[in-house]
């Protein structure tokens, strides 16, 4: 399967959203050609709200600590994006809650 039609069912994903107060809204890059694979926990708020992974205080950090510009780390043809759960999982009383554990088995290998 090409990857176009892969992120095609990632994006139609459905599995988890009954959990997801804001509604499912994957955060991801991929390129079939990615050298580069950062894997993170979920989205926040704000990368929800955007739909760019990384799109706030903690991409700042780490584009500096990687030593990459914003052009390059937003290529997917350079650097893929992965959650460990592709949405935001909602907030809890101390901070995001923890990503959903249905999309890793269903998604990452595939992907």
């Amino acid at each position: 399967m090409s990857i176009t039609l892969l992120l095609g069912k990632v994006r139609r994903c459905s599995i988890c959203s009954e959990h997801l107060p804001h509604g499912p809204r994957p955060v991801l890059q991929i390129h079939s050609r990615t050298r580069i694979l950062v894997v993170w926990q979920a989205p926040g708020r704000k990368v929800h709200e955007s739909g760019v992974p990384f799109a706030d205080v903690r991409g700042k950090r780490l584009r500096e600590w990687l030593s990459i510009s914003s052009e390059v780390f937003y290529d997917s043809q350079y650097v893929a994006i992965l959650p460990i759960s592709l949405y935001f999982p909602g907030s809890g009383k101390s901070g995001d809650l923890p990503p959903r554990p249905e999309c890793a088995p269903v998604w990452h290998e595939k992907l």
